[in-house]
């Protein structure tokens, strides 16, 4: 489907035309480079890869460099595939007039990583009972998680404390409020998954 890659500046509130106030997420999104065109006869599918944000000559591979120079832009350090969007040529920049206010997109990013967490903050457990009748620093505790002798394992997928965040993100219908063409930014309703920052790929 169509996309765009941008990187999440922050977040803020607008007014809508009733005067209600409506939390949104700003995006500077683009412009970004057609950096390649894959084509069923080459490559077994269609695409066009996107390049986003400059990067220093220096810190970019050799090869990735001369991946650059084919389409005549600079090193980019985002790169992310596109389908749908077969009329572009290499070189080609596409911006935020890819969006209209009003469309429902979907925001997929990078969601902040929070170390390894206990169940109740990585699944909401309530913890072990209350803190009187003997208990005994059980309040976080995750409790039972399997039976005895039969079948004497604890199941795949059992709820535990573990690695939280840091893992790929897809927020779903999110509505664009506003484009703002000349400053290449584009303000989404609600949260988008990930950091100030951190980059994010919009999809029609």
């Amino acid at each position: 489907m169509p996309g765009i890659i941008g990187k999440k500046i922050g977040m803020t509130s607008i007014y809508s035309a009733e005067g209600k106030a409506m939390p949104c997420t700003i995006i500077e999104a683009g412009p970004c480079v057609v950096t390649q065109v894959k084509t069923q006869e080459k490559d077994g599918y269609e695409a066009i890869q996107l390049g986003f944000g400059d990067k220093r000559e220096k810190n970019t591979p050799a090869a990735l460099q001369g991946h650059f120079k084919k389409a005549k832009t600079t090193p980019k350090r985002k790169l992310v595939e596109f389908g749908g969007m077969n009329d572009l040529n290499l070189g080609d920049v596409v911006n935020v007039e890819l969006f209209e206010e009003g469309q429902y997109v979907d925001v997929v990013g990078i969601s902040k990583g929070k170390g390894f967490q206990g169940v109740v903050k990585r699944h909401g457990f309530g913890g072990v009972g209350q803190a009187t009748h003997g208990q005994h620093n059980r309040l976080r505790a995750p409790g039972s998680i399997g039976a005895a002798s039969y079948p004497a394992r604890v199941f795949k997928g059992m709820r535990m404390a573990g690695q939280m965040g840091n893992a790929r993100v897809k927020q779903g219908n999110l509505q664009v409020l506003k484009v703002l063409t000349d400053k290449n930014l584009i303000l989404v309703k609600g949260s988008v998954p990930g950091a100030k920052g951190g980059f994010v790929t919009i999809e029609a």
